[in-house]
């Protein structure tokens, strides 16, 4: 009978005695070169039966290559950097964020996160070998290493020459306990379908003229499934061209004695969308709605409520302006669920932030980045806003503020199913956050990405114009900057004088040298990494160095590193 496992080690050994994989790269390559380099893997964890998976398809055609004549070095490599390994290191050491990190020392932290990365590199050799995996171990490249960093500045010095290196102020996910915004590519690894409150709230109309009859206590319905961003509310945005129901809150006492409808007529109305109030089940009371019996009593057009005026959920000075807390119309409005109206919050939703944008709305953060309620949210600063008490806290008290007839909620808060992204490392709940990030310009590249999709034979091929395609033709700009430590430090340095920000982006360590007048580094033993490389700086000759040139503090999307094997 045959053994498989000593027919493998039998094989195995053969080759290493024989030097079959050096042979093969000795061998005569009629067809040239077949390029290969491992995707590599971190060392600072133990390898699972998915890698060995996934190595098992990617052998295959390396030995296929070879096969037809092809020269395939098969060129292994580490991962060393980003999140992944800074995380692990934070375990480690007891952290719960930077602030920790921050006391600790930066320097200390990175030195801990270069060792770290080797942890189980025995393992990952004995591994690799023992599936019969042919890489070039030996002369691996490694992603911290200087050369290697230094190839990164030149494709980051080449991006700018292209005009796709910018910096922008844009909400993107952000992960409270990491501290770091994240690409769409990492939010998309990290999605969980959780339950979450869902609420209604009312949003009281100010007596005002209007070109439409306002009753006094009118209300426009909204309903989200955020209660924490509702102190960061701005506006409310409609849909021209949807059209809406005005409708009665009937009162308790028309339940009792429906014989006469004139019976304690309620003068509280509520505005949402016609399409939703035509799918509330008709009883003996009317339309019952959250608990609420609704009486028809008008129709309006979205754009009749453009411009109204409304109470504000919260008292907060920096959020309030001649233009903030009314009604505006948009494109990215739907009835497909909610109310037709959405709650919009300025500084927590892309599409709120480019309205926000376009109309002058105050931009503020009432929620700082470690994802907590700051001072201007007293009743809860300092806590987390994803926190299942503090949002229940919240509800509650709009429930309060709604009963006494303010802008709150309406009827009870309910349980809702949805996707919601989490961070794909620490599975803190992602906050999409207005902040300063840099970015480069993928969006001005879709041709050419979707040119260049066209010409791989993909397996399954209906991933080439399904899953992959269709992420191509909304590929949006790549978040590559991180809020971190250890990484490739962004080769960019911008003068401090605000009057100049004259910024220029460094391509090799060479090029520093020479920029700065500071010849160490590029002596062969300077660390690239921080802390060292933010300590380099120089005079700004535009502004007739009444400025100095510092590096901005991120660090690139470990992502990057991955993709940019030489």
């Amino acid at each position: 009978m045959v053994k498989f496992p000593d027919l493998e080690d039998k094989w195995l050994k053969y080759w290493q005695d024989n030097k079959i994989f050096e042979k093969s790269l000795a061998k005569p390559a009629p067809h040239g070169n077949f390029v290969f380099f491992e995707g590599p893997p971190t060392a600072n964890g133990r390898p699972g039966i998915h890698h060995v998976l996934a190595r098992a398809f990617k052998d295959l055609i390396p030995r296929y290559k070879t096969m037809r004549g092809f020269r395939v070095e098969r060129k292994a490599g580490w991962d060393t950097q980003g999140l992944p390994v800074e995380l692990q290191v934070e375990k480690e050491l007891g952290f719960k964020g930077k602030p920790d990190i921050e006391k600790y020392g930066v320097k200390e932290f990175n030195n801990k996160c270069r060792a770290d990365v080797w942890k189980y590199k025995e393992d990952w050799e004995k591994l690799t070998k023992r599936m019969g995996f042919w890489l070039d171990l030996e002369h691996p490249y490694v992603t911290y290493e200087n050369y290697y960093l230094e190839s990164l500045w030149w494709i980051f010095k080449q991006v700018d020459k292209a005009g796709l290196l910018y910096q922008d102020y844009k909400v993107l996910p952000h992960c409270p306990r990491c501290g770091t915004a994240l690409s769409s590519h990492e939010v998309a690894l990290g999605y969980k379908s959780i339950p979450d409150k869902a609420v209604y709230v009312k949003f009281k109309i100010k007596n005002q003229k209007s070109k439409i009859k306002i009753d006094e206590n009118t209300y426009i319905l909204s309903w989200t499934t955020t209660p924490w961003t509702l102190p960061g509310n701005v506006a409310l945005t409609v849909g021209n061209n949807i059209e809406y129901t005005k409708a009665r809150i009937l009162p308790e006492a028309q339940f009792v004695n429906s014989v006469d409808p004139i019976l304690n007529k309620s003068t509280e109305y509520v505005i949402f969308s016609r399409e939703i109030f035509e799918k509330i089940p008709k009883s003996d009371l009317g339309r019952v709605f959250m608990g609420q019996a609704l009486e028809e009593e008008e129709n309006l057009k979205g754009k009749d409520l453009v411009g109204l005026e409304y109470e504000p959920l919260f008292d907060i000075k920096q959020l309030q302006n001649e233009k903030s807390h009314r009604v505006y119309a948009a494109d990215f409005v739907t009835t497909t669920e909610g109310t037709g109206v959405v709650h919009t919050a300025v500084m927590y939703g892309e599409d709120d932030f480019n309205l926000g944008t376009a109309e002058g709305l105050p931009k503020y953060h009432t929620v700082d980045e470690a994802g907590n309620f700051t001072k201007d949210v007293p009743q809860w600063q300092g806590k987390f806003v994803k926190d299942k008490k503090i949002e229940q806290e919240i509800i509650d008290y709009l429930s309060e503020q709604g009963k006494k007839g303010f802008s709150g909620l309406f009827g009870e808060p309910h349980e809702y199913t949805h996707d919601y992204p989490f961070c794909w490392r620490c599975s803190t709940p992602l906050l999409y956050y207005a902040k300063p990030s840099w970015f480069i310009k993928m969006s001005a590249l879709r041709d050419e990405l979707q040119a260049a999709n066209a010409k791989i034979n993909w397996y399954p091929e209906h991933i080439k114009h399904g899953r992959f395609g269709e992420w191509l033709d909304g590929v949006k700009d790549w978040a590559i900057s991180r809020e971190r430590y250890w990484g490739t430090p962004l080769p960019i340095w911008r003068c401090t004088n605000d009057k100049c920000k004259h910024q220029v982006v460094i391509e090799s360590l060479v090029d520093l040298a020479q920029t700065s007048g500071q010849e160490q580094v590029a002596s062969g033993d300077f660390d690239m990494h921080r802390p060292f490389i933010d300590e380099v700086s120089w005079s700004c000759k535009k502004c007739d160095d009444k400025g100095e040139m510092k590096r901005v503090p991120e660090v690139a999307d470990c992502w990057f590193d991955s993709g940019s094997m030489p």
